[in-house]
């Protein structure tokens, strides 16, 4: 067995060790590779889709009964007057088309469930999805909004009382809410270079990398999630936040990788901390929410107090549309803490804001993110395309309208089998069912996968592995692809297997390979004369090898 030096990589981000990996497992000549690095899904929802692809037909038999006359395949804006009446006609003539009846209910759903104007909501949808005007109100627009509040506060608010109202920002997926917030809270003052900010780890790792960058130069401070607590925080992990040191507290829930939400329990004291500490900013990233079972939303729970991120990529299959949204509540603590900045900082925002409002200092945090993202003087064309917006009506009404959740099931159903088939692979149990796990993405430790033979081989084989050795012979010799868990803030060498991207099939094969390299450092530990009667390593039926840790 030849050993590879992978100490060279340490310091790359786990997404782009991934493409050395690809390159690895791409190697070998007439052999599949399985690629399970990358969280991007193979399943989408189609009826939305449908529905888009028809609307966009509709809109272009409406932007032909303008200039007509012209032989030049020249047309023009939709006519608001009379535009419900010509849809009816129009999805009367194709009912048999697949999207059509989705549409039609759609309209009957704004207008009867919604209480808006039906032949409004298509004019906004018909010239959005022409793209023929600018995004006016550029941070989203008017019915947009509405639709797509309804929509987060289904999904991430659910039955929790909440009191007051939200504003949306349609973004260019999460990475686009990422970078505008960074981007925002240092411009407004809100975190300054040398502030502390905490991250619940393990994160996606840009979380851990942007505040590292030189003109960001925040310090972090780990809140640790307990793997042998089921990824839960213990209670002196968040105890950390009463530090008033700490500016901001930042955390995706469910996590990434473990993939598991924030217990309720844990979310009651986040709220009681922040009860004590009112000036903590909170930013969660919420995009595996719609996963999981009953979720509730950090945002929900203290909602002056956080910022929410959420984007449309994996649940709908859309990572290439680009959808995500933005979220604070009308009243919030960004607001006021920019009105308390010193006189000289509020000065020098007040003249940055000047050329967009008459009154700068009134401008809501949320419209000074608008503005920044098109570096203030180009706010006249900010705003996320209006075809994209209109893709996230969509899919915002596809589920409200899906009362049964027949979709939302279906997806769990799918990730939570190919869960199975992973670890049936392996030849391992699976852990009880626990209501916080979403099984997005699943951890494969090496500590927890070594357990059942003892503390002294998990010792041994940490000792005998560099960091990443373990992925890239997965990679080299059966064209695995995983991502390494260290790099999103995890403990101990482990991989991070994406349960959205490969068929089921694919996840046992995966738990296979695993579990022969496994068992070659098994055979080369007791070869040592190390092990012996430590058990046999096979997994099966021993308690120990419940993996509640991933």
């Amino acid at each position: 067995m030849n050993k590879r030096d992978t100490s060279g990589l340490e310091n790359l981000s786990p997404f782009e060790l991934k493409d050395e990996l690809i390159k690895l497992a791409g190697s070998a000549t007439n052999r599949l590779m399985l690629n399970a690095g990358r969280g991007n899904p193979n399943f989408l929802a189609t009826v939305p889709r449908h529905g888009f692809w028809q609307l966009g037909l509709f809109a272009m038999i409406e932007s032909e009964r303008s200039f007509s006359y012209l032989t030049a395949g020249v047309g023009g804006f939709p006519r608001r007057a009379g535009i419900e009446e010509r849809f009816d006609l129009f999805a009367r003539e194709h009912r048999d088309v697949p999207g059509v009846q989705f549409l039609a209910g759609a309209v009957s759903f704004v207008r009867d469930q919604l209480g808006l104007d039906g032949g409004d909501f298509l004019y906004e949808m018909c010239e959005g999805i022409l793209a023929c005007n600018y995004p006016v109100p550029d941070r989203m627009l008017r019915l947009t909004e509405k639709i797509v509040k309804q929509y987060i506060r289904r999904e991430m608010i659910g039955r929790h009382p909440f009191v007051g109202d939200f504003d949306l920002y349609a973004v260019e997926g999460g990475t686009a809410a990422m970078t505008y917030l960074f981007n925002s809270m240092r411009v407004n003052h809100l975190l300054k270079p040398g502030d502390t900010i905490a991250l619940g780890m393990p994160i996606f790792t840009p979380y851990i990398e942007i505040p590292e960058l030189a003109e960001y130069h925040l310090t972090e401070l780990s809140i640790d999630a307990d793997p042998a607590a089921g990824w839960q925080y213990a209670r002196e992990e968040l105890d950390k936040l009463r530090d008033p040191k700490v500016k901001a507290f930042f955390l995706v829930n469910p996590s990434n990788p473990p993939s598991v939400r924030v217990s309720d329990e844990s979310l009651q004291y986040i709220t009681e901390i922040v009860q004590e500490r009112p000036d903590l900013i909170i930013l969660t990233d919420d995009v595996y929410g719609t996963f999981a079972d009953n979720f509730v939303s950090l945002f929900a729970m203290c909602p002056q107090n956080t910022i929410l991120v959420y984007s449309y990529s994996k649940y709908f299959g859309a990572t290439g549309w680009r959808l995500g949204v933005i979220a604070t509540h009308k009243t919030n603590l960004l607001d006021s803490k920019i009105a308390e900045l010193p006189k000289d900082e509020r000065e020098g925002l007040n003249k940055r804001y000047a050329s967009i409002t008459t009154a700068p200092e009134k401008l809501p945090f949320i419209d000074r993110v608008v503005a920044d993202s098109r570096t203030v003087a180009l706010n006249h064309t900010a705003g996320l395309s209006t075809p994209q917006q209109v893709q996230m009506v969509l899919f915002s009404l596809f589920s409200l309208m899906d009362t049964a959740e027949t979709y939302k099931q279906t997806m769990k159903r799918l990730i939570r089998s190919r869960k199975a088939a992973l670890y049936r692979g392996m030849g391992a149990r699976m852990a009880e069912v626990d209501e916080n796990v979403v099984d997005y993405y699943t951890l494969l430790d090496v500590e927890q996968m070594s357990r059942e033979v003892g503390p002294e081989f998990v010792t041994w084989l940490l000792d005998q592995v560099q960091p990443h050795e373990l992925l890239f012979r997965l990679a080299e010799e059966a064209g695995v692809v995983l991502l390494p868990g260290g790099g999103f803030g995890t403990r101990h060498p482990s991989g991070r297997v994406s349960l959205a991207n490969l068929n089921e099939e694919d996840y046992v094969k995966i738990g296979r390979s695993v579990r022969k390299l496994r068992d070659e450092y098994l055979e080369r530990y007791r070869a040592l004369g190390k092990g012996k009667g430590n058990g046999n390593g096979n997994g099966n039926g021993n308690k120990s090898d419940k993996p509640k840790k991933t």
